[in-house]
């Protein structure tokens, strides 16, 4: 980089060379990244196109190019991401959340409900994305959210208190239900569903920055989920729903371990791309 070229220099370069290292949305990934850097809006860059740079930023930013080319999240390097119209902050120690689970939540909404209290599950919470944005939507709601990361716990923890729910969220280290007590009338869960002899295959992104744990779903991609629903009938109230993402492709196997945990009306529904993503079943 040149020592005095400009922000629209510096971002008309950075396209390219984002561009090259197979990044799919380079310019918007630019400036997003150097609005990062400068602390300021990505409006900010707009306003001010001919604004050089200094030496302490220029050096910010070629960091931070570097690890975005080979392979390091976005959202980690900026440190948060936006779910659902909250602010969570993100790192190493959990799943960065996909506008699937966006997808994922908004049927929980849909199907909560409303006029009486509640209490939700969210197992395998994660960053958690789903227990904040249940406790956020539903006033009437106590939410439990649930991980075997204590990593991952913690940075739950800290997005229940930037967005103001943590008098509302229990937090449980647990392998999914074994330290979980009671019933509940809503379940969410994105659990791990990718075949672990298929992750060797994923964008580097995922295979070598996102939590392992996070994302092996075992031979198949069924066994966590298999694990998951094992006890899951006896946690659930009468009239409980239960909501769950899963893999190309496992759709009528998962709806199989819902019924088989006492479920009824379990249907399997397609994301925004048409493809099989989610499986919903009610209890007795």
């Amino acid at each position: 980089m040149s020592v005095d070229w400009t922000v629209r220099e510096i971002l008309n370069w950075t396209r390219g060379y984002l561009q090259g290292g197979g990044i799919g949305q380079p310019r918007l990934e630019a400036e997003i990244l150097l609005a990062h850097s400068l602390n300021v809006d990505r409006l900010h860059l707009y306003l001010s196109p001919d604004k050089s740079l200094t030496e302490e930023e220029r050096e910010r930013f070629r960091a931070a190019i570097q690890k975005r080319r080979a392979g390091v999240p976005l959202q980690h390097l900026i440190g948060e991401v936006g779910f659902f119209g909250l602010r969570f902050r993100v790192g190493a120690g959990a799943l960065v959340p996909r506008p699937e689970t966006e997808e994922l939540v908004e049927r929980a909404l849909a199907l909560a409900p409303r006029e009486r209290k509640i209490r939700c599950l969210d197992l395998g919470t994660g960053a958690g994305v789903i227990a904040v944005s249940l406790a956020k939507f539903l006033p009437n709601a106590s939410v439990t959210a649930v991980d075997l990361s204590s990593e991952a716990l913690e940075l739950a923890r800290e997005n229940a208190r930037s967005n103001g729910v943590s008098d509302r969220i229990t937090f449980r280290e647990s392998d999914w239900l074994r330290a979980v007590e009671g019933r509940y009338d809503l379940v969410v869960s994105n659990p791990p569903y990718v075949p672990e002899e298929e992750i060797g295959r994923l964008a580097v992104e995922v295979r070598d920055h996102e939590p392992r744990l996070a994302i092996n779903g075992g031979k198949g991609g069924m066994e966590r989920i298999e694990a998951l629903t094992r006890d899951l009938g006896a946690h659930l109230h009468s009239g409980a729903a239960v909501l769950l993402e899963i893999g190309e492709g496992q759709g009528d196997a998962v709806a199989a371990l819902l019924r088989q945990a006492g479920l009824t009306e379990v249907r399997v529904e397609t994301d925004l791309s048409g493809r099989q993503r989610f499986v919903i079943g009610r209890c007795l």
